[in-house]
């Protein structure tokens, strides 16, 4: 597997968690002190745009790594959880670093 999925997964995995936190704080300030009705409007269209293209890196990345059905929807779900996404693209890039290959050129077997 090379290198740019997992980058690209994790690229997209800290984009969708910030976001999401801000969308979190957008929807207290919208609901909580009746401010900020637009600026929610504005985030949550970014976040699901953004979330989009996370889904898209994820599946290439569980695909690529050939992940069970419930692994993949459980990172593909993490976009959605506030804070959950840090944890999860920890543990991802974990599991996901010993297939990721450096790029080097290796000498041919003979």
């Amino acid at each position: 597997m090379k290198r740019s999925v997992l980058t690209r997964y994790r690229v997209m995995a800290y984009v969708t968690a910030v976001m999401l936190l801000v969308l979190c704080a957008c929807m207290v300030a919208k609901y909580g002190f009746g401010t900020g009705k637009d600026l929610t409007l504005v985030v949550s269209q970014i976040h699901g745009v953004l979330y989009i293209i996370y889904l898209v890196f994820a599946f290439d990345l569980g695909s690529k790594a050939k992940w069970k059905f419930g692994k993949l929807l459980w990172v593909l779900i993490s976009g959605t959880i506030p804070t959950a996404a840090f944890f999860v693209e920890r543990k991802v890039v974990r599991e996901i670093e010993p297939l990721v290959a450096d790029g080097t050129p290796q000498p041919a077997k003979v």
